[in-house]
């Protein structure tokens, strides 16, 4: 186990090993303390990469591993806390990092992952100073360097970007078949693999939205509006409801939102399967706000005094079912 905590953390695991790797740690307490530990060593640094070639750094960092003392010069990453955001200090989050750091400029840039599960979020900086909070059960891949004309991530997820001003470097969001484009603003992508459509929420600044390939038939935001993307066809609408960022504080918010929608929205957030035996309940509306530490018990206890509902736990299927 130590030696694939060790793979893990030196970048040797694949994107998908490493999503595995950390989507069982959550059931798993031994490989969750070994994570831990080597989380510890490495959270809430500022790193710069190191000259030396990747052979070199791996011995380095095992180095550090043995003494849990010495600091690794491999991530440019910084990591803040953010209310219940990391692991080795609070509830827990995990980071999978692609650890190819260039040594010479002719060299790839770097890609780092972040995965977010089930029931955190996580705040970070990137390399060029924009500040990034994921939401649960998202994924961010991003260089550890920006270089070129452009600075350009890749999202799964739910995100919220506040993008540092750079007229010389567009800054690009890919999320599924949509992009989007912007110098410097701040703005909302809600685009989960699930999800029925991609939502982009324009707070402040200018942003252009477009579908991967098409860019001429991209639109252009304006603060306090949204593109919805369905289809590969986009609408603009007003935003309706800016409570619905609450989440970068840790706080769900809903404003007159179906049943359905929220359990929705609940599932996805704790990963867990809610199941509803009287399809009327799902017309109920709510306008509520939760915080994410909460969990999923204490919001349905809450959301049971409005509206009057049972509901069962399945611990073994991690299922809920609610009933009248």
């Amino acid at each position: 186990m130590e030696e694939t905590v060790n793979k893990y953390f030196q970048g040797e695991l694949s994107q998908n090993e490493c999503i595995e790797l950390l989507r069982r740690a959550e059931s798993d307490a031994e490989l969750k303390a070994a994570l831990i530990r080597h989380q510890n060593m490495l959270a809430l640094l500022e790193l710069a990469p190191a000259k030396g070639d990747r052979e070199k750094a791996q011995t380095d960092y095992l180095k550090f591993a043995a003494r849990h003392m010495r600091r690794p010069a491999r991530l440019s990453v910084r990591i803040l806390r953010h209310a219940a955001a990391i692991l080795c200090l609070t509830a827990g989050t995990w980071y999978a990092a692609s650890l190819y750091f260039s040594a010479g400029r002719n060299e790839p840039v770097a890609m780092q992952t972040l995965y977010v599960p089930a029931g955190q979020r996580v705040n970070l900086t990137l390399d060029d100073g924009s500040a990034v909070w994921l939401n649960a059960n998202t994924k961010l891949t991003y260089p550890a360097v920006f270089s070129g004309r452009e600075r350009s991530v890749k999202l799964e997820g739910e995100a919220y970007f506040d993008v540092a001003r750079d007229a010389r470097r567009p800054f690009t969001v890919s999320s599924g078949e949509v992009d989007v484009r912007v110098l410097g603003t701040s703005f909302n992508v809600c685009n989960y693999p699930d999800e029925a459509f991609s939502r982009i929420s324009l707070v402040e600044g200018s942003l252009q939205v477009h579908t991967r390939g098409d860019e001429s038939a991209g639109v252009v935001l304006s603060p306090g509006s949204e593109a919805l993307v369905r289809d590969r066809n986009i609408s603009v609408a007003a935003i309706p409801d800016r409570n619905r960022f609450l989440w970068t504080k840790g706080i769900y918010s809903f404003e007159n939102e179906t049943f359905a929608n929220i359990l929705k929205k609940l599932e996805l957030y704790y990963d867990i399967r809610i199941e509803v035996r009287d399809e009327a309940m799902l017309q109920w509306r709510y306008t509520v706000k939760f915080r994410q530490r909460d969990g999923i018990r204490e919001i349905l206890r809450l959301m049971q005094q409005i509206h009057r509902f049972s509901m069962t736990v399945d611990e073994e299927n991690n299922a809920i079912t609610v009933y009248r």
